[in-house]
């Protein structure tokens, strides 16, 4: 198999004429993915318009989910709502009712996370996985 030439046999304007095709070359590729990233922002958009969350398979780029309140406030609003002991399944579909936004693709261990971590807030109830507000 032949070896690519090292370009030592060339002359000034040749390698001038291989430099330029290839700028020309990134140029109509740049211009190529620019097109293609304002189509799936576009797409993003409308996801998100018809009440998607906005997570992409493979990996979604942009900015992460923004909301009015913490979690742990939306959870604390959620349980005072209810008034008594809820699971974390039943928590996370109710926070998530509230149209709290999350990228999370396991949201789920997300609150049981906080739920863990605000021991202040949150207490276990008897169950395994079933929380209530501290007094």
């Amino acid at each position: 198999m032949a070896r690519p030439s090292t370009g030592a046999n060339l002359n000034i304007a040749q390698l001038e004429q291989i430099l330029n095709n290839r700028r020309t070359e990134v140029g109509r590729l740049s211009k190529q993915r620019k097109d293609l990233q304002r189509k799936l922002d576009a797409l993003d958009r409308e996801i998100e318009r018809v009440g998607g969350n906005g997570s992409v398979s493979g990996g979604k780029r942009g900015t992460r989910a923004r909301n009015e309140q913490s979690l742990a406030e939306t959870i604390e609003q959620v349980m005072r709502g209810v008034g008594k002991p809820m699971g974390v399944g039943d928590i996370t579909t109710a926070v998530e009712a509230t149209g709290y936004r999350s990228n999370s693709a396991s949201f789920r261990a997300i609150i049981n996370q906080t739920l863990i971590k605000e021991r202040k807030r949150f207490a276990k109830a008897g169950e395994r996985g079933v929380y209530q507000l501290k007094k």
